[in-house]
């Protein structure tokens, strides 16, 4: 009887220390990543674009949308990175599909003023739609940008081309990132 105690108790502590140890390592892997984040959040806040760009777009590439929409924001600018409304475009458009409402908004008015892809009312009425859905109550300033941005839109457009705008919206479902 001493032993199956003894034997059980070895159990407990082996399966106690792998539980942490997995524990540990998991809280690493995020400690990284978020580390990656504001490090690159810190390099461009010191115009280091170079460390930022690399850094945001190793975070971007793996799927990280608010790394996607700051990737975005440089090609935008040209801020380390040569001026590219196409490149922009394409970072928007990824953060944009996984639910990032800024990045939804800037892609709404890339596509009203065909910054980097053809103009096209319906897009850009949706993509500001669902910006202005996404936005919490803590981000009201952002909210009420994106609801202007659709009255502007919404005035070049057609009653069809609202209805069809506020349709695609409506069946709009974010896309999970593929590696």
């Amino acid at each position: 009887m001493a032993v199956k105690v003894r034997e059980r108790k070895w159990t407990y502590r082996y399966l106690m220390f792998s539980l942490l140890t997995l524990l540990f390592t998991i809280s690493m892997s995020v400690t990284a990543f978020g580390g990656q984040f504001e490090d690159a959040v810190a390099a461009y806040g010191r115009d280091d674009y170079a460390t930022a760009y690399r850094l945001f777009k190793l975070l971007a590439e793996q799927g990280d949308a608010k790394s996607q929409f700051n990737l975005a924001l440089m090609y935008d600018d040209g801020q380390g990175v040569p001026k590219s409304d196409a490149e922009a475009v394409k970072w928007y458009r990824r953060a944009a599909e996984q639910g990032d409402a800024s990045s939804q908004l800037n892609l709404g008015v890339m596509y009203y003023k065909g910054q980097g892809v053809p103009q096209d009312y319906v897009l850009s009425h949706m993509w500001l739609n669902l910006a202005a859905s996404k936005f919490p109550a803590s981000e009201g300033e952002k909210r009420e940008i994106a609801v202007e941005n659709i009255n502007i839109v919404a005035s070049e457009m057609t009653l069809a081309q609202v209805t069809e705008a506020q349709r695609l919206a409506q069946e709009w479902k974010p896309k999970k990132e593929v590696r």
